[in-house]
């Protein structure tokens, strides 16, 4: 084996450690008890307390918190999938009047952060009632992550041949079995593309959680845990078992994903 190809996995091995050195030891306190977490924070565990799972699991609702943040990763996921799709089609395949506009209006959009926007949408989700509820904060997220999806969508759109929708109009289709039947069946790399990055971006939100929500019944995971934090800031080996619990379901996400998902982003190219 060439010296080069050593130097390779040598590198690659050092990006490994990098990217699970963190989970490991994350796994390793919390299964330790706060002496042997004090003694040794970076050594293994001499007696694994699996039970610190089970506590943080009833202790910072984490069950509840999961619940909520699927119904909202999924809810977020099913609707971008939908605006996106229906955008993106538009702006590929329709005569839209200023198409071009509505392009670069999305580019400008993607780049605002959301806190411009918080002191206004919060008393407008108030007078609404929009306030404190699941819907709520699906709607926002739907607004905030649709603009990006487009673009991605559309990047795929743009690429497809037109031969195949010309067939089908000649058969007899319209519009809508057109995009349903003949459209969407190649894009659903993209489609894919654009729920995972929704659903793990929306997964993953704090801010708009934390301000949106106050029912404890009703946080995500990620506001759920966060309250959890605060009131056991000594606790850290119970903490690192919420936070691992917290993070396993997308990780394990990712991983049976990660193929379609790289496919999504490379095959698209943002194209225009």
């Amino acid at each position: 084996m060439s010296p080069q190809r050593y130097a390779v996995y040598g590198i690659l091995l050092l990006l490994a450690l990098y990217a699970i050195g963190p989970m490991l030891l994350f796994g390793f306190n919390a299964l330790k008890t706060p002496s042997g977490l004090a003694s040794s924070p970076l050594g293994l565990p001499s007696d694994p307390q699996w039970h610190n799972f089970i506590d943080a699991w009833q202790q910072a609702s984490m069950g509840v918190g999961l619940r909520n943040s699927a119904i909202i990763v999924i809810s977020t996921a099913v609707g971008v999938c939908a605006i996106a799709g229906c955008a993106a089609y538009a702006m590929s395949r329709l005569r839209v009047p200023g198409s071009n506009f509505f392009i670069y209006y999305l580019l400008v959009t993607t780049a605002l952060p959301i806190q411009l926007f918080l002191v206004p949408l919060f008393y407008l989700w108030t007078n609404l009632g929009l306030y404190d509820s699941l819907l709520g904060l699906i709607i926002i997220f739907w607004a905030i992550f649709s603009p990006f999806a487009t673009l991605l969508i559309r990047s795929f759109m743009v690429g497809l041949p037109k031969e195949y929708e010309e067939a089908a109009r000649i058969d007899g289709a319209g519009e809508w079995k057109v995009f349903t039947r003949v459209v969407l069946p190649m894009v659903w790399p993209g489609l894919l593309s654009a729920a995972l990055v929704a659903g793990l971006s929306a997964y993953n939100e704090f801010l708009l959680t934390v301000t949106f929500i106050q029912s404890p019944d009703k946080m995500p995971v990620s506001t759920s845990f966060f309250a959890f934090k605060s009131g056991y800031t000594q606790n850290y080996t119970l903490i690192s078992a919420g936070g691992l619990i917290m993070v396993i379901p997308v990780l394990i996400a990712f991983l049976l994903l990660q193929r379609r998902f790289v496919e999504g982003y490379t095959s698209s190219g943002m194209t225009g």
